[in-house]
């Protein structure tokens, strides 16, 4: 079975952070280091301030690095609970263009 060449990253900390507090300039710099890190678009929770994001990797590999490296030292160091979850990229392509996803435009 071969890998795919795009996997996506979805990761909410069960945390009650408004984002207006920044955490994201924290995050931000250290995050643009991370091996095969395509984007990250960052969801704030409504009326629950949970903090996550929905990530863009070259790589099943480099996600779980990711997973269980820094983003699970972010969590712990926020005493926050995590839910990660992976999403193949690839088999989701024809479809997603069909809905004019941006993470698919030509």
């Amino acid at each position: 079975m071969t890998q795919p060449s795009r996997v996506f990253l979805y990761a909410e900390f069960q945390v009650s952070v408004p984002f207006s507090e920044g955490v994201w300039r924290e995050a931000n710099p250290a995050m643009q280091t991370v091996p095969g890190l395509r984007s990250k678009t960052w969801l704030s929770g409504i009326n629950t301030h949970s903090v996550g994001g929905f990530y863009e990797f070259d790589s099943v590999q480099n996600a779980r690095d990711y997973a269980v490296g820094m983003l699970a030292d972010f969590a712990k160091a926020a005493g926050a609970s995590l839910t990660v979850k992976l999403f193949d990229g690839d088999v989701v392509a024809e479809a997603s263009k069909g809905m004019a996803s941006p993470y698919f435009a030509t």
